[in-house]
C-alpha cells in the first residue's frame, strides 16, 4: 500500500532543516567574532600594551620599534597555539561524545589524554627528550591508551557508560605511573614535566606552532570530511548499516582522529584540563542542537583556550598561572553535575 508523504510535512521537515544551517552558521560566526577580539587582547595587553593602530600595522608587516618583537616573537606564537589548541581538544570532545552519545566521554575523561600525558612524561623525565620526540611520544602514548580502553570496554558492541567507566580506571593507572615517575625522577626533570602536565602555554614560541599546524591541517579536514559518518552513527548500529554505512570502519576512523586530535593537542601544551569536555555541550546548546556541531565545537574550544590563556597570564598581576589552572576551575565543577544527572537517571 502506498503512502503519499503530506506536501505540509515535507515543507515543515525542509524549513526545520534551513533554519537550522542558518543557526549553525550565525552561531560559528559569532564564535569566531568573539575568537578574533580574544586574540587581539592577547597580542595587545601586557606589561607592554600595544595600541590597535601599531598593531594592525605589526601584522600587516609595517609596524616598527620594540612592539614588533613583543608581539610577534613573545605573545603571536602562544595566541596562535592556544588557538590550535583549542582547536583539535574542541573536535576530539565532539568526535567523541558525539560517537559515544555520551557528554561524559570526552578524551580527558576516558583516559586517552592521561596516555598522552604518561608517555609525554616517560620522554621528558626518562629518557630526556624535547620537542619532536615528546610529541611523537604522546601521540603514541594516546593511540596506545585508547586501543586499551575500546578492547576492555568491548562486549558485543560498545556502550557509551562502560567506556567511561573503563576509562576513568585506565586513567587512574597512568596517573599512578605518572606521579611513580615525578617522585622517581631528577627534580629538575620534575619540575619541568609538572609544569607541561598542568597544561601550559608559558613560553610557546613558533617550534611548537609549526608542527601543531601542519598535523592540523590534515586532521581537522579529515574531521570535518567524517561528520556526516559521525551523523550516520548517532542513529544507532542498524540504522546507519540500512544507508549503507561501513559501521565499524566509519566508528574506527572517528575514534583514530579524535585520539590523535587529544593527543598532538596534549603534546603541544599539556593536558589543559576539560577543553575537550565543555566544548561540544557548549556548542551545542548555542546551535540548539540542530545538528552535529562540529564547527562550531572547534570554535568554542578555541575561544575557551584563549580566553582561559588570557585570564591566567593576567588573573594575578605579574603572575602567570598555567591554563590548566583556570580550565580546571571551569570544567571541574561542570563534571560533578554531570556526573550526579547520570547517577540519578540511573545510567552509571
Amino acid at each position: 500500500m502506498n503512502r503519499t508523504v503530506p506536501a505540509e510535512a515535507v515543507h515543515a521537515v525542509t524549513a526545520a532543516h534551513r533554519h537550522g544551517v542558518r543557526r549553525v552558521r550565525v552561531v560559528s560566526l559569532l564564535l569566531a567574532a568573539a575568537m578574533v577580539v580574544v586574540f587581539g587582547a592577547s597580542l595587545a595587553v601586557g606589561d607592554f600594551t600595544v595600541g590597535l593602530p601599531d598593531l594592525v600595522r605589526i601584522l600587516t608587516g609595517s609596524g616598527t620599534g620594540r612592539a614588533v618583537y613583543v608581539v610577534t616573537e613573545l605573545r603571536l606564537p602562544r595566541a596562535v597555539c592556544a588557538l590550535l589548541v583549542g582547536i583539535a581538544f574542541g573536535l576530539a570532545g565532539a568526535l567523541f561524545q558525539r560517537l559515544l552519545r555520551n557528554p561524559l566521554a570526552s578524551p580527558d575523561v576516558v583516559g586517552v589524554t592521561s596516555g598522552a600525558a604518561a608517555a609525554g612524561v616517560t620522554c621528558l623525565v626518562v629518557f630526556g627528550a624535547s620537542g619532536a620526540l615528546v610529541s611523537a611520544g604522546a601521540l603514541a602514548g594516546g593511540v596506545l591508551t585508547a586501543a586499551v580502553i575500546y578492547l576492555l570496554a568491548w562486549r558485543r558492541g560498545m556502550n557509551g557508560y562502560r567506556l567511561v567507566l573503563v576509562g576513568i580506571g585506565v586513567a587512574a593507572v597512568l596517573s599512578s605511573v605518572i606521579s611513580f615517575l615525578m617522585t622517581w625522577a631528577d627534580v629538575q626533570l620534575a619540575q619541568q614535566a609538572l609544569v607541561w602536565l598542568t597544561g601550559n602555554l608559558n613560553g610557546r614560541g613558533w617550534e611548537h606552532v609549526q608542527p601543531l599546524a601542519l598535523c592540523l591541517a590534515v586532521l581537522v579536514p579529515a574531521a570535518l570530511l567524517l561528520g556526516r559518518t559521525l551523523a550516520a552513527l548517532q542513529l544507532g548500529d542498524d540504522s546507519a548499516r540500512g544507508i549503507g554505512v561501513a559501521v565499524e570502519r566509519g566508528r574506527l576512523g572517528v575514534i583514530l582522529v579524535g585520539v590523535a586530535l587529544a593527543s598532538l593537542a596534549t603534546a603541544a601544551a599539556g593536558p589543559v584540563a576539560f577543553v575537550a569536555f565543555v566544548a561540544n555541550p557548549i556548542a551545542t546548546r548555542l546551535v540548539g542542537g540542530a545538528r552535529p556541531s562540529l564547527v562550531p565545537a572547534a570554535l568554542t574550544g578555541a575561544l575557551v583556550t584563549l580566553t582561559g590563556d588570557f585570564a591566567a597570564a593576567h588573573l594575578l598581576g605579574t603572575t602567570q598561572l598555567p591554563v590548566g589552572v583556570v580550565t580546571g576551575a571551569v570544567g571541574a565543577p561542570y563534571l560533578l553535575l554531570l556526573l550526579a544527572r547520570a547517577n540519578r537517571a540511573g545510567r552509571i
